[in-house]
């Protein structure tokens, strides 16, 4: 099952915020949605342990992250690949960073993913109704935290 998404999230703090934060995969870890336990081998490679519910299907997926922050390029990719419960996801995602010139930062993100085995069973629309929200709920997370951060540095 193939999922496709896009969107954009304000983040209440200018662009060096913003990258300071990407550049730090621990926060970026923890911004995903559920997240049990986070473990960083380098600055772009981390694994992270979170909980998943869909429908009736719930328990505890693994995944490999990879976050590519590229400055010159205004943009951060990210990569997630694992799964659980017997089902296999393999996530592409990305946001270019966007001054909006009052010290504030626009996300302007996509993501692309690829489900395989029992979750990708449960049905289409349950799973994409969650994994729209699991998408949007982390870069909310990661809007929040960078303006928290920004906030305190003021």
């Amino acid at each position: 099952m193939k999922l496709n998404y896009s969107g954009q999230e304000q983040v209440q703090a200018p662009p060096a915020a913003v990258w300071a934060f990407v550049q730090d995969p621990e926060r970026v870890a923890r911004c995903l949605p559920d997240v049990q336990e986070v473990v960083v081998h380098d600055q772009t490679h981390m694994d992270a342990t979170v909980q998943v519910g869909v429908g009736m299907v719930r328990g505890k997926f693994k995944f490999k992250i990879e976050v590519l922050p590229d400055e010159a390029a205004n943009r951060v990719n990210v990569k997630v690949q694992g799964g659980g419960l017997g089902s296999v996801v393999d996530l592409t995602a990305g946001a270019n960073i966007v001054d909006n010139g009052n010290g504030t930062t626009t996300l302007d993100w996509t993501g692309d993913a690829t489900m395989r085995g029992p979750v990708a069973t449960v049905g289409g629309r349950v799973l994409d109704a969650q994994a729209q929200k699991l998408i949007q709920k982390t870069f909310q997370n990661m809007s929040a935290q960078v303006g928290e951060q920004s906030g305190t540095l003021a």
